[in-house]
């Protein structure tokens, strides 16, 4: 998930910020109206939480903007007005949400994941692919019921491809859906983390490289006990499996009837 944060007090934006990096989510900031809507010209975001009152360009009208666009952001409002006649009025707008200050941020967290939830069409917050289960509200993930210790980055990849249903995505959509705005389109990190969660999830392989597109999780893939009972699996190796020198050195350890144990121990 991808959020731009639009708050005017620094502080409390970083604040924000660091605690949804925390939670596996990709967020970048901006400081006024107008970096916000800048940003949202270029940036796929999936939540804007916006403060209404911004120097430059007012909240209201970053909203009115955004929603003109047609864009699928969704908004959540984030202000210290605290009357109905406020509330509505924002949300009148074409905000999708509405939370005032002081708020509680297990609460704010909770109502931008719900948003989120809302960009992607019918999709649970227990996403459950391949052996596979995410849950993105209490951000923990497991494979064939084994608990899987991931990095936020890690985390938000896997959560990405889940989310993609078996579709294609390419390493330059990973890096804008995960990344923060200054990590370019050098899609090295994505292989690197890619390599370290792969690692993680363990065989058989379920996540797929498809040559020249990009990466998905499989459809469907064997257990990790299944796998391992399957004949010929990197697990139970066959003769044909064998290492050429494990061979070797069965042949040199039974050796021929007539050598004796002590002959065999003194080569």
């Amino acid at each position: 998930m991808r959020v731009l944060v639009v708050e005017d007090n620094a502080f409390l934006a970083e604040m924000i910020a660091e605690g949804m990096r925390r939670d596996a989510i990709t967020v970048d900031v901006a400081l006024d109206g107008v970096s916000a809507l800048r940003k949202l010209q270029f940036g796929d975001y999936d939540v804007l939480v916006l403060d209404r009152d911004l120097p430059g360009m007012h909240g209201d009208e970053v909203c009115r903007r955004l929603v003109a666009k047609g864009l699928l952001t969704r908004v959540l409002m984030l202000t210290a007005s605290v009357t109905v006649a406020e509330r509505v009025e924002g949300l009148s707008l074409g905000a999708d949400d509405y939370l005032t200050k002081p708020f509680a941020y297990e609460e704010l967290l909770a109502r931008v994941l719900a948003l989120g939830r809302r960009v992607q069409p019918a999709l649970p917050p227990v996403i459950e692919r391949a052996g596979i289960t995410l849950d993105t509200a209490r951000r923990q993930a497991d494979r064939d019921g084994a608990a899987l210790s991931l990095t936020r980055k890690e985390f938000a990849v896997l959560e990405t491809l889940m989310r993609a249903n078996g579709a294609v995505v390419s390493g330059e959509d990973l890096i804008e859906k995960v990344w923060e705005e200054n990590a370019g389109y050098d899609t090295n990190p994505v292989r690197v983390t890619l390599s370290r969660l792969r690692t993680k999830l363990g065989g058989p392989p379920v996540i797929e490289t498809v040559p020249g597109a990009g990466y998905r999780i499989a459809a469907s893939a064997p257990s990790r006990q299944h796998a391992a009972e399957a004949p010929g699996s990197p697990d139970t190796p066959g003769p044909a499996d064998t290492p050429r020198s494990d061979i070797a050195r069965s042949a040199d350890t039974s050796g021929s009837s007539g050598s004796s144990d002590s002959e065999r121990a003194g080569r």
